[in-house]
């Protein structure tokens, strides 16, 4: 995960380092070495546990990207389809990357009008062996897509984008379901 971090992560990760020394200190006031071990093991364990959740946690609400203007279209003679779009930078801080996911469900389960076997898929000996190429009649019903769609936004910069993958021609109808990642 490549991000950029902003003066919150500094803060975050200092109090993270306050934490880290105030544990070791009180590691080396022990006179045993086991339980000293044991403390220090622990703060940083804890520590590198609280520093990736913060990176995290700030991340998720200091960059924030929004996605207008989505439109799809199909091109029937070479199976694609086509997404396109604008992203917004609508925080106070630098994105590096905003990452667009796209998930694809094919309707006929949700109608009833899918027979049985499409979702179930049998495993066994040989498809296990043979990366399940014994059981190829089974159809995937839904799929999922990730782009990078935009890098190094600044405050209030918009970008338009448009991405391509194949269509799965056995989907009948589809329910999309889009998400934004902003790092």
């Amino acid at each position: 995960m490549i991000t950029l971090f902003n003066e919150w992560h500094y803060i975050a990760l200092a109090v993270i380092l306050l934490i880290l020394i105030g544990g070791i200190a009180l590691a080396f006031k022990k006179e045993n070495f086991k339980i000293r071990s044991q403390i220090i093991f622990s703060t940083l364990l804890i520590t590198s546990v609280m520093a990736g959740f913060s990176i995290l946690v700030v991340d998720k609400y200091t960059k924030i990207a929004k996605l207008y203007k989505l439109e799809n279209k199909r091109n029937l003679s070479t199976e694609e389809i086509m997404y396109s779009g604008v992203v917004k930078n609508e925080g106070k801080h630098k994105i590096g990357k905003v990452i667009f996911e796209i998930k694809l469900v094919n309707k006929g389960h949700i109608s009833g009008n899918v027979k049985a076997g499409s979702f179930y898929k049998p495993s066994g000996f040989f498809d296990f062996f043979s990366g399940g190429s014994f059981n190829s009649n089974v159809k995937v019903q839904q799929i999922t897509h990730e782009f990078v769609v935009a890098k190094d936004l600044i405050p209030g910069e918009s970008r338009e984008f448009r991405v391509y993958f194949a269509y799965p021609p056995h989907f009948r109808g589809v329910t999309q379901f889009s998400k934004l990642y902003a790092h």
